[in-house]
């Protein structure tokens, strides 16, 4: 086994906060990566890369003029200051409710294998048999046991309860 097969071997025993370390040690910068396998297969590739090399220089001019010399970091580092020179400013986003649900305080009626499930509807969820829900797919989950799309588990149910709104 080779050198740079031994060190690829001990890059796989490595733990997050490791692979981390040496991602910095080859790169000269840090990562907020947390996908092990990416970081794993980066620094895997600069291993080999500087024992073997790495790309020749006609293919790294080329790579160069592609790229014009800029600038591809897809995450900027967490202590990056602002192009304005100060903290920016940014807008609430709307959380509109999903016009697809009834209104806060309707229950909704759902038989599944014999056995009436109500779910109400609240202002930030929903409720199942005293739990609080995030979602549709939520309850859906605990009442079937396997993951469905919550609007389809619910379908007759919600347009029940248009159908009852619109008649108010």
């Amino acid at each position: 086994m080779t050198s740079t097969q031994q060190e690829i071997e001990r890059l796989a025993g490595m733990t997050m906060p490791q692979l981390r370390e040496t991602y910095a040690e080859l790169f000269g910068e840090t990562t907020r990566s947390g996908n092990w396998r990416w970081l794993f297969r980066r620094c895997a590739w600069r291993v080999q890369a500087q024992a073997e090399g790495g790309l020749p220089e006609r293919v790294r001019r080329r790579a160069l003029e592609m790229a014009d010399d800029a600038d591809a970091r897809v995450i900027p580092p967490r202590d990056a200051v602002p192009a304005a020179g100060g903290r920016q400013q940014t807008e609430p986003v709307s959380l509109d409710r999903d016009d697809r649900l009834p209104a806060p305080g309707v229950t909704l009626e759902r038989e599944f294998k014999g056995e009436i499930h109500y779910v109400k509807v609240l202002p930030n969820g929903f409720e199942h048999k005293g739990k609080f829900h995030r979602s549709l797919s939520a309850v859906a989950y605990a009442i079937s046991g396997s993951h469905w799309n919550g609007y389809k588990f619910f379908h007759k149910a919600l347009d029940f309860a248009k159908e009852a709104a619109a008649n108010d």
